[in-house]
């Protein structure tokens, strides 16, 4: 009887112990100043797409857009097809009756109902649309949940993102490598002064050898230097030049063919041992389902602008992985899906390098641009070492990017760029782009 009181004035003690911990403990908690969140909304508050705000941006060949909520949040986004501006912007807008009142933080979901609604897969103009406002949808996601977009994708998988150069000349790569670059690619396209025919010659093919020969002579061999090809070559004069190159040990060579012919790419894949890269002009997982299937490339080029954005850049990456392809994404356009991008590759194993856009367009007007994204982003990037260090550069909610107050007055009077027409001057047929 003695110690079962015992044991019950024991208990009775811890429990007003323990009461008076948590008690205790309540009110420090109710006394120090709540934890800093950079959350924008409560995960449980509804919120709802209220306008698309559409804006041109002919410097770039592209188009960005403010999805505006009435939460207050605004994400941006971006796609594109060059030369074809306007009727990627009809496209957007023809979004909005879908988009109006919809809860921007369903990104998976829209995607899938403005893809499978459509009728018509895999349009290139269809995904450019959809690239603008599924960035964008991920970008409020992120500004409402207070984290970065490589966090809701499932964190980093590095701490900066690899980047490299362009150069078509020697005093070209000189500035490239000046700037930090430990890699770059260089096109061979015109040989001699002139484009390529259907069959060549000896010294149509030693023009590119010279070429590249004088580059890889001043980069060195631990430099990484890709061969643009742009598919602007048959597929026996293709073969000619990469047997050429191979010395030179390149990087990859880049669109050796147009990708409309897999089975041939991949036959010609066999009989080289440098990788091929292509992708820029190919959208949605199922049109690079086919190319890793067939092994028409190793490297693989989606651009983020053009292939339905966040959302479709990440499934084309994990299926690049069961087929031990490496991600190279294209990014040639605006600075907005080029940080996008750069958000999915930091979270993705197989990541190799990454695009920086050209500004082959922005005319000579006196507004300050860099390819870094100057003028048209509150605070450019920077690069270090041929590298865009994640911390610094985008690690705020969302993209981590704003939109330059002066971007709409800087765009003002830009003329939309259009492809320049190529005919060959020998008999005066059409060239492909």
């Amino acid at each position: 009887m003695i110690r079962s009181v015992s044991r019950r004035r024991w208990f009775n003690n811890v429990t007003a112990g323990m009461t008076g911990l948590l008690a205790s403990e309540r009110l420090v908690r109710a006394q120090a100043p709540p934890p800093t969140s950079r959350a924008l909304a409560d995960p449980r508050s509804a919120i709802k797409i209220t306008r698309l705000e559409i804006i041109p941006v002919n410097t770039l060949r592209t188009v960005f857009v403010k999805m505006h909520t009435d939460a207050g949040i605004i994400g941006i986004g971006e796609g594109t097809v060059e030369g074809r501006i306007g009727t990627v912007v009809a496209a957007i807008r023809e979004l909005d009756a879908y988009l109006i009142g919809k809860d921007p933080r369903q990104p998976a979901n829209h995607w899938q109902a403005i893809y499978r609604q459509a009728f018509y897969r895999g349009d290139i103009i269809l995904t450019s649309a959809l690239s603008a406002v599924d960035i964008a949808m991920w970008d409020i996601k992120g500004k409402a949940l207070g984290v970065p977009i490589y966090e809701l994708l499932g964190g980093p998988t590095r701490d900066r993102i690899r980047v490299y150069g362009q150069a078509e000349s020697i005093e070209e790569t000189r500035k490239v490598m000046a700037e930090g670059y430990t890699s770059m690619k260089t096109s061979v396209s015109n040989s001699r002064g002139r484009p390529s025919r259907y069959g060549e010659n000896p010294d149509f093919i030693e023009g590119f050898v010279e070429k590249v020969g004088a580059i890889r002579e001043l980069v060195g061999p631990k430099f990484d230097l890709g061969i643009e090809m742009h598919g602007d070559h048959s597929p026996q004069v293709a073969m000619t030049i990469i047997k050429a190159l191979e010395k030179f040990q390149p990087w990859f060579f880049e669109e050796p063919i147009q990708s409309q012919n897999l089975p041939l790419m991949a036959e010609m894949a066999k009989k080289t041992s440098i990788p091929f890269a292509t992708g820029e002009r190919m959208v949605t997982k199922w049109q690079f389902r086919d190319l890793l299937s067939l092994g028409s490339a190793q490297f693989l080029q989606p651009d983020i602008t053009h292939c339905g954005g966040i959302t479709e850049l990440k499934a084309i990456a994990t299926l690049a992985e069961a087929y031990y392809a490496a991600m190279l994404p294209h990014s040639r356009e605006g600075i907005v899906g080029t940080v996008a991008s750069m958000h999915v590759s930091a979270t993705i194993p197989n990541f190799l390098a990454h695009e920086l856009p050209s500004l082959q367009a922005a005319p000579n007007d006196g507004v300050a641009r860099s390819y870094l994204g100057q003028s048209y982003i509150k605070k450019p990037l920077t690069m270090t070492a041929g590298h865009v260090v994640i911390k610094g550069n985008f690690d705020g909610p969302g993209l981590g990017i704003e939109l330059d107050d002066n971007l709409i007055e800087n765009e003002r009077n830009v003329p939309e760029w259009e492809f320049p027409v190529r005919y060959d001057s020998f008999d005066g047929s059409a060239l492909d782009h």
